[in-house]
């Protein structure tokens, strides 16, 4: 997930079944996103429960009632910045002039549960944060941070989000998130004129996105770009080629520490990952160039510099579209995308992340904003202003700025229970989810020495056995 995060690490999508949270089937669905081109048709919803706006898409009729708030204000902390979070304070807006309330956005640092931590021992948490991970949740719970949700909330998560979404907000039973923000994790963004100078085409397989890769760097570009500096988006490389590799099963297993990270499967994942990450010529400025690129500057510097830039591909969620639009770059023609491949024999993985809603003041405005951030209203704003993904299946995909968008917001929607959550999330943060530590910090010494496959393993293992100890 993370979510920049613009973000998820998810980051952006089955949660530790151990810890209350929801089991999920172990098949594996391979969603085809297909072809994410400008040909693709705009989709629809299939439910009719609005009216037109004018623009082409529906504004829902309205299905949540919120409460007179007048003199009241609520604090919401989230780590997004930039656009996200720019666009998120549209969301807020219009729940101020529903309710009358007075909203306030807390810009948290991420990871967001230390954060917390200092706030509620200075007497001060806000009232609602947004948790990028269901471990997180979990913590909140267990600290007595985290208050559980009203009817009011539930009722619009029962109406709104699949069972699989509803869950992974759950601890022991009790719903405590809310999840307002998803993201498709399995994607591969890429700029089409240096496909077409190199006729090259969306790769389907691990094997072909190495030929693929082979006729960029003939053609004269360097393949990826990896944003490496950050940690977590190496993680999100390694998921899924292990969930494509070894299988929802395996991919469990070792999100709940039940198989070590000195398994042969994870083996075999590092070592497919070294052969993209073993050639240097094909990462933007090299294995060293590539650790110390931030992700949006890896999504950024695939997309300018015209036929030329200094990376062709980029992998991330869907998310990577508000870095593109800090481009010139236009998504669907200068931008395109492709699913990740499928490795091995395997199926194409299907990763998500998500941030959800979660109450650290129980009181009648906290409840209600996160009763609005469960509605397909709410949702619909943000949607509208593009780089932003729902989990919410009442969002009417028309909402949604272009095509591409459309599309991968129709697979993650389509997906119901049928994904597999990031697993660095559902991780202890120690290991998963920390900058400079645990999985991030093993991946980035990874990816400077894809040759220490056996070096890699046993510094995972050794933070993940510390971790899941502590």
């Amino acid at each position: 997930m993370g979510s920049t995060r613009n973000t998820f690490r998810t980051r952006t999508p089955s949660t530790r079944r151990t810890r209350g949270t929801h089991t999920f089937r172990t098949t594996l669905v391979g969603i085809a996103i297909g072809s994410l081109a400008l040909t693709l048709t705009a989709c629809g919803g299939d439910d009719d429960n609005g009216t037109s706006d004018g623009s082409g898409d529906k504004t829902p009729a309205s299905s949540v009632k919120l409460p007179k708030l007048n003199g009241k204000s609520v604090e919401i902390a989230a780590v997004w910045t930039g656009d996200e979070q720019k666009n998120f304070k549209q969301v807020l807006t219009e729940f101020e002039k529903r309710t009358g309330a007075k909203v306030t956005f807390v810009p948290a640092q991420d990871p967001i549960i230390n954060f917390l931590g200092s706030k509620v021992a200075g007497g001060a948490p806000p009232d609602v944060a947004m948790l990028p991970q269901p471990g997180a949740i979990k913590q909140a719970v267990d600290k007595k941070w985290a208050k559980p949700l009203g009817k009011d909330a539930e009722a619009q998560l029962a109406k709104n989000y699949s069972q699989g979404w509803q869950d992974l907000g759950k601890v022991d039973g009790k719903q405590y998130g809310a999840y307002y923000k998803a993201a498709n994790k399995s994607l591969v963004w890429y700029n089409t004129k240096v496909f077409e100078n190199a006729a090259a085409k969306e790769p389907k397989t691990w094997k072909e996105l190495l030929s693929t890769s082979q006729a960029i760097y003939d053609s004269g570009v360097t393949p990826f770009s990896v944003g490496g500096a950050d940690g977590w988006p190496l993680t999100d490389w390694f998921e899924n080629i292990y969930l494509s590799q070894a299988g929802p099963e395996k991919y469990d297993q070792l999100a709940k520490h039940e198989i070590k990270w000195t398994d042969p499967s994870v083996k075999d994942a590092l070592t497919t990952l070294a052969q993209l990450w073993g050639k240097k010529d094909f990462l933007a400025g090299g294995n060293k160039g590539a650790v110390q690129t931030e992700f949006t500057k890896s999504v950024e510097q695939t997309f300018t510099g015209g036929d030329q830039p200094k990376g062709a591909m980029v992998y991330e969620g869907d998310f990577a579209q508000v870095n593109i639009q800090q481009t010139k770059a236009k998504v669907g023609t200068d931008a395109k995308v492709f699913p990740f491949p499928a490795v091995g024999s395997g199926d194409k993985p299907v990763v998500s992340g998500g941030d959800a809603a979660v109450i650290l003041k129980d009181s009648e405005a906290a409840q209600a904003l996160v009763t609005w951030l469960a509605s397909p209203e709410a949702a619909t704003i943000q949607a509208k202003l593009g780089g932003y993904l729902s989990p919410n299946k009442n969002v009417d995909l028309a909402s949604y700025p272009n095509a591409v968008q459309r599309e991968i917001a129709k697979a993650l929607v389509g997906a119901g229970d049928d994904f597999r959550f990031d697993m660095s999330d559902q991780m202890p943060q120690a290991f998963g989810g920390t900058p400079g530590k645990g999985e991030w910090k093993a991946l980035q010494d990874f990816l400077m020495n894809p040759k220490d496959i056996a070096g890699a393993q046993k510094a995972l293992e050794a933070e993940a056995a510390k971790a899941f100890k502590d």
